[in-house]
């Protein structure tokens, strides 16, 4: 394999002057930069990316901070990065959260770890990490990116939807087809995102004279595990429901399939609406409904911002990310008393099961 000290002699150049053409930076002259290029060419020589790092002073790598390894909510994530950071000459490297401290403790020492190894940005998904955890990293805070969270001093850096408006809608999708009885699988009460999509749903029931009281809601943790034991509590409770609003996808395929388990037909006798359209509603049984949050744009948008920080890139960033309602075979206009009548008896039902 070339080396630059192959590519310096065959130009008859010495190895500063070969470096200096393949980093684009110094200058040189038009006639030894021509022989260099043929020299390059003629040998095939392909800077190793240690190489490309110690010519440009960058590593070429962002880092990205998840905070789960599972699940069908960060993979599209990652894939969409990794695949704009390799198109652009760029690379990825993940952490996620792991050890034995808190969300918090987990995510700052994933920081912590990805600028260890050198990378040129950061790319951050957790709503554990305060304030004062961004602005602990000094001067790596101006190369960082925080992608469904937002910090005041930092507006600029963050890309997020507008999840009260999400929850919103969720409630709109719900009335229009008649649904009265409301049942909520929340994720935690810890988590940002997810107290706005749930105070923006309550709110569009509260502003259609349905009071909190009348609305069964359990908080879980975003988890298809976590669905499964809800729903399996909310039929235990004997609240009656013709509609369920689970906070994200993965609780509702989860419900889904405790319902499934239960003998209880979706959308027949519960309606079932999700949240983010992930993968996995569009192949879930049957087919979920969910507000749609165009997270492909957000994070790309979130990256190009970084890149055009760290590398002097040119890409247009755009911050509106419209959100809206996908609509499947899970939610369908609700029957009334039979219906009613039905959810009434799905406690004793389910306990056969």
């Amino acid at each position: 394999m070339a080396t630059i000290k192959d590519v310096a002699r065959l130009a008859g150049v010495g190895v500063g002057t070969a470096s200096r053409v393949v980093s684009g930076n110094g200058s040189v002259a038009l006639a030894t930069a021509q022989r260099v290029r043929k020299a390059i060419e003629e040998l095939g020589f392909r800077p190793s990316h240690a190489a490309r790092s110690l010519l440009s002073g960058n590593t070429q790598m962002i880092g990205v901070y998840i905070p789960v390894l599972k699940g069908t909510f960060y993979t599209p994530i990652l894939q969409a990065i990794d695949t704009e950071l390799r198109s652009s000459g760029h690379h990825m490297v993940v952490a996620f959260g792991c050890g034995d401290g808190d969300a918090r403790q987990q995510a700052i020492e994933g920081l912590e770890f990805l600028i260890e190894r050198g990378c040129d940005g950061l790319v951050v998904i957790s709503n554990a990490l305060l304030a004062e955890d961004i602005e602990s990293l000094g001067p790596k805070q101006s190369q960082l990116v925080v992608l469904n969270h937002h910090f005041d001093s930092m507006a600029q850096q963050c890309f997020t939807a507008d999840h009260v408006r999400g929850g919103v809608l969720a409630a709109q999708a719900l009335l229009q087809l008649r649904h009265r009885k409301f049942a909520v699988i929340a994720g935690p009460s810890s988590s940002p995102d997810n107290v706005q999509r749930i105070s923006g749903f309550m709110a569009e029931l509260a502003r259609h004279q349905i009071d909190d009281s009348q609305v069964k809601m359990l908080q879980s943790d975003f988890s298809p595990e976590g669905g499964w034991a809800s729903a399996r509590a909310l039929i235990a409770s004997g609240h009656q429901f013709t509609a369920l609003f689970c906070a994200n996808d993965e609780m509702a395929v989860g419900a889904l399939s405790y319902f499934q388990q239960a003998g209880l037909s979706v959308p027949d006798r519960i309606s079932v609406l999700g949240y983010d359209d992930t993968p996995s509603a569009e192949f879930s049984a049957p087919r979920l409904t969910s507000v749609h949050i165009p997270w492909r744009d957000i994070t790309l948008n979130g990256l190009h911002w970084l890149l055009n920080r760290c590398y002097d890139a040119s890409y247009s960033v755009v911050r509106e990310f419209p959100v809206s309602v996908t609509w499947r075979a899970s939610v369908a206009i609700a029957i009334g008393g039979a219906k009613d009548r039905a959810l009434g008896d799905t406690k004793k039902h389910a306990k056969h099961k």
